[in-house]
């Protein structure tokens, strides 16, 4: 019997192009290349599986095409860049990686917190151009973590490992918000206060961090009005999706100080980050660096081989977006 063919849109860690060479028919992509998506639309004429990335867009009208692929195995637990509802319409089941990367990413959002807050961007971009002429009480002074309030919107298990790191490491008080109630075992040792809406914990935060799904009704969630409530003392986290936040607005909100600071590991727009944004001193920007440890990475392409491997052996796919 054939193996299923199977396409990896992306270079993944060698031990799971091991384990796929091992166990389907693959092509491998052995430059690192995005594809294009005319290549994207090829491959859903002739695999009968695609694993993308966060770099591979599946509208509906490509979807719409798809003539052999019945899966879509995604290298990534956000799936903002697949239309799910076309895929559904067209019988492709899609999946992806939830939970192997909570930790990695809520050690980011605590990472940037640190760097935006105590100004480490600006202060290793100092050292590094030789303009960094020795200690004064007044030189980059910036904020510090312990004792602030942490706005986590979306208390998922990104949202709550952030802040748990955030209440145990440096004492902060924790306020969020979340769609849906947030069952008490999962909260279980953490002081966290829910409030009604967005706004609310705009208004009450020193720092928001962001950790909700992007597209759809989260796209802008974080506008003008909202950036505007986290204030000129305040800060912008975002892990999330690029999408969830108004970047032309977050741009004129660092730039006219409407806004203390931001760190932005996504972009609205990847890989393109605005020159607006690269200019300005009060944002750490960072390349997508979420889940990237080799023990993450490798545990996301081998989930989404433990998809495939149920797919194909007509069990129910044990991560389903939906």
């Amino acid at each position: 019997m054939a193996k299923p063919r199977i396409l990896i849109t992306r270079k993944w860690p060698d031990a799971c192009e091991a384990r796929v060479r091992r166990d389907y028919d693959v092509v491998l992509n052995e430059t690192d290349e995005p594809l294009s998506q005319d290549d994207l639309q090829e491959a859903l004429g002739r695999f009968d599986a695609v694993c993308p990335t966060v770099t591979d867009r599946f509208s509906a009208h490509l979807l719409s095409k798809a003539a052999k692929t019945k899966l879509i195995g995604n290298f990534g637990v956000g799936f903002n860049h697949i239309d799910v509802d076309a895929a559904e319409e067209a019988g492709i089941t899609v999946t992806n990686t939830p939970g192997v990367l909570t930790d990695c990413t809520a050690d980011l959002a605590m990472t940037l917190m640190l760097m935006v807050t105590r100004r480490a961007g600006e202060g290793e971009r100092l050292v590094r151009a030789g303009d960094w002429h020795g200690w004064k009480p007044t030189q980059l002074v910036g904020a510090r973590l312990t004792g602030k309030t942490l706005g986590i919107v979306g208390m998922g298990r990104i949202g709550i490992a952030t802040a748990r790191r955030a209440q145990a490491g440096f004492g902060m008080n924790v306020v969020y918000y979340n769609r849906s109630e947030v069952s008490p075992e999962r909260l279980d040792g953490l002081k966290a206060e829910r409030l009604d809406d967005i706004d609310a914990v705009c208004e009450a935060a020193d720092i928001v961090s962001l950790h909700l799904p992007g597209g759809g009704a989260n796209s802008k969630v974080l506008d003008a009005g909202r950036i505007a409530k986290i204030g000129p003392e305040g800060f912008l986290v975002n892990t999330a999706r690029g999408d969830v936040v108004d970047e032309p607005a977050l741009i004129d909100a660092l730039h006219s100080g409407a806004l203390g600071g931001a760190g932005l590991d996504v972009y609205a727009a990847e890989p393109h980050v605005p020159e607006p944004l690269r200019a300005l001193d009060n944002v750490v920007l960072l390349p997508h660096l979420g889940s990237a440890t080799a023990e993450t990475r490798e545990a996301m392409g081998h989930m989404v081989l433990d998809n495939l491997d149920a797919f194909f052996a007509g069990r129910d796919v044990p991560n389903p977006v939906r």
